[in-house]
């Protein structure tokens, strides 16, 4: 399949309802509104093709840059292609979705991430925190440095109030999925949790939304799912 014949399949599946909800979200024009779970037949037909990624990625159209996540391959895509991913990314959905889900299948995604999370461009450092939520959640603890990752807990704890809003989304995740999939910093996390309480995150006009890792770490204790670790990053 060319770069037509996916867009002229992407736009029969296209919802109007699908549509008003991503652009709730932060997505704008071009897009279609294709529920991802409905990508899933092109993806068969497809499997994985980079060269056709970065035509879908460029298009600017919000169905197509998720699907050029769908159809990526990681294992060929430098820092300078994640670095003009990222730069294309303009919401949060691309930004912690897509770019920073492809990241998390290379061998680069901890060097790329760092980097990120020290940029202070909100939608960078987003992706940089979301990035080692799906590593933590999927690789072997034994990958990571115990050091770094309670330096990165310490980080969160005393930015997380003052960060920009979207990167509060993903920092708080980070606490969360330490707490729940990198055993060795358990307890840490579940201090740091307690120490930072609810964040305030702004949604515009809308009333303020108050976001906190304790209660969900508790859950997952409680239902057993401490050392959780999901088979693949992507679907």
């Amino acid at each position: 399949m060319d770069l037509e014949m996916v867009m002229k399949e992407l736009e029969a599946l296209g919802k109007e309802r699908t549509k008003k909800i991503y652009l709730s979200n932060g997505a704008h024009e071009p897009l279609f509104g294709v529920a991802t779970g409905a990508m899933k037949p092109i993806f068969r037909k497809i499997k994985r093709n980079q060269p056709l990624a970065e035509q879908l990625y460029a298009t600017g159209n919000y169905d197509a840059m998720y699907f050029a996540g769908v159809i990526a391959d990681p294992t060929v895509m430098t820092e300078a292609d994640f670095e003009r991913w990222i730069d294309g990314a303009y919401f949060y959905m691309l930004s912690d979705y897509v770019v920073a889900v492809t990241l998390a299948e290379t061998d680069i995604a901890q060097e790329v991430s760092d980097k990120w999370i020290a940029s202070d461009i909100e939608l960078k450092m987003s992706a940089g925190w979301s990035c080692y939520c799906w590593l933590l959640g999927n690789r072997p603890d034994s990958e990571f440095s115990e050091g770094k990752i309670a330096e990165m807990l310490e980080l969160v704890k005393n930015t997380i109030h003052d960060a920009p809003e979207r990167t509060k989304y993903s920092m708080n995740n980070f606490i969360y999925t330490v707490g729940v999939s990198y055993l060795p910093l358990h307890d840490k996390a579940v201090e740091i949790a307690k120490e930072v309480g609810p964040v305030e995150v702004g949604r515009g006009s809308a009333k303020s939304k108050f976001l906190n890792a304790s209660p969900n770490i508790q859950k997952a204790v409680d239902k057993e799912q401490l050392g959780f670790k999901r088979k693949y990053v992507r679907c």
